[in-house]
């Protein structure tokens, strides 16, 4: 595993260098992913999600082991060095099981740390935020950062028992956006204070240090605080550099420390400039990955349309519809909405709510129909230029094959080069 503190703390002593973070499970995504990185011949952060993957499974299938195994093998495919790839575990504590009564919810929690570290997984986000059954509505900081640090003794003693050694790196942090944006229509969003930052610090350092976990102090890497970046269904905040100077100013004095900003999503290219400037060293994207590649694959169908007879189409936006209405279980409660504005909810919410069912078998029986209608059929440059015209563009210019896969993987490629760009390139 490449040494993602050296990237931080290039970040630190002013240099404009970060690290995004893939959060995604699609193979697609991960493909153009690990291509950006071997076109910017930089390391690859990757993270892995408690419900997307854990010791049961998750929405994924997959328990951590096969997750590392799933990116490993399409990083071979492409020759890109396993040893480049971060893996990261986000959001890893009692987040699956907040129904159950804190002590079930923290053991399952404890497995699910176990089950990360001991498949190799490096950086760990460290959150016990959210309240069980049996907890007060609002959990103490207090009780918060005691739980973080059992969760750490847990993963410390997991890697020296697995490996010999402990070279974790740790995110701590409780005010996390909700994942995959906002549920509800937001307009302003209140930055977290530096006196809660040096609170929480203070808090974490106190636990950590109360169970002799001084060494693993030391490799608190990042705190996830509020910069002021948002999205819900359907508008976005926009990140306001000034607004956060004086977060930049006190993380300046905090030794080891960057900021760790999720739902960085859909923001302006200037915006992830600004945050790297801002020491948000870390950066998360998710849902806009997944976005860009359903909007390709959409553009393909729509392109289907066009050239192949009705009974051979995949019907792919039709099976996706199906799919989602059929287990509504993963879209339902996030969208209150009318009828009326059910489908577009659906199918086009920044929150990106239908990625959640590309894993089911009918959809991915259909999308595997779509690259196969359009590879063996000609696709006229027109119809490219009509759907993907970003693309069209790359085509015209040499840059880029009229493949379905290549023409998916360059739409998310789009957003990975602007997150590249702040971290590596300006």
């Amino acid at each position: 595993m490449k040494d993602i503190r050296s990237v931080l703390q290039a970040n630190r002593n002013g240099e404009n260098k970060g690290i995004y973070a893939i959060c995604s499970a699609h193979p697609l995504v991960i493909e153009a992913a690990i291509e950006q990185a071997l076109q910017d011949n930089t390391p690859v952060l990757i993270e892995a999600t408690a419900n997307q993957v854990n010791q049961f499974g998750g929405y994924t299938g997959m328990l951590p082991a096969d997750f590392l195994e799933f990116i490993g093998k399409i990083a071979d495919s492409k020759d890109y060095p396993r040893e480049n790839i971060i893996a990261g575990g986000d959001h890893l504590g009692p987040v699956c099981w907040v129904n159950e009564n804190a002590r079930e919810a923290m053991i399952k929690a404890v497995e699910l740390i176990t089950c990360y570290v001991a498949a190799g997984f490096k950086k760990i986000h460290l959150d016990t935020s959210m309240s069980c059954a049996d907890d007060p509505t609002c959990l103490p900081d207090e009780i918060v950062a005691q739980r973080a640090a059992d969760l750490c003794a847990i993963a410390e003693k997991t890697a020296i028992d697995k490996f010999g050694k402990s070279d974790l790196v740790f995110v701590v942090g409780t005010e996390v956006p909700p994942p995959g944006g906002a549920a509800e229509e937001i307009t302003e969003l209140e930055l977290t204070s530096t006196e809660r930052v040096e609170n929480t610090l203070q808090l974490h350092q106190d636990a950590f240090e109360a169970q002799g976990l001084t060494d693993a102090w030391q490799r608190v890497i990042g705190l996830v605080v509020q910069p002021g970046v948002e999205f819900d269904h359907t508008s976005i905040i926009d990140y306001q550099s000034s607004k956060a100077q004086s977060l930049k100013k006190y993380i300046s004095t905090v030794d080891n420390i960057v900021y760790e900003a999720h739902s960085s999503d859909y923001q302006n290219d200037d915006a992830y400039v600004a945050l790297i400037q801002d020491h948000f060293a870390i950066l998360k994207v998710g849902p806009q990955l997944t976005l860009a590649m359903r909007e390709a694959l959409f553009a393909l169908s729509y392109i289907e349309d066009e050239l192949i007879p009705t009974e051979q189409r995949s019907y792919l936006r039709d099976v996706c519809e199906q799919e989602m209405l059929e287990e509504p279980k993963n879209w339902q409660r996030f969208y209150p909405v009318p009828a009326s504005k059910g489908t577009l909810y659906r199918r086009f919410s920044y929150s990106d709510r239908i990625r959640y069912y590309w894993h089911q078998p009918r959809i991915k029986t259909a999308i595997t129909q779509l690259f196969k209608n359009l590879t063996t059929t000609t696709i006229p440059l027109p119809l490219i230029s009509q759907f993907l015209p970003e693309q069209y563009r790359a085509i015209r210019n040499n840059t880029l094959t009229v493949k379905p896969e290549e023409l998916v993987k360059a739409k998310i490629k789009q957003i990975t080069e602007s997150y590249a760009y702040a971290c590596w390139k300006q």
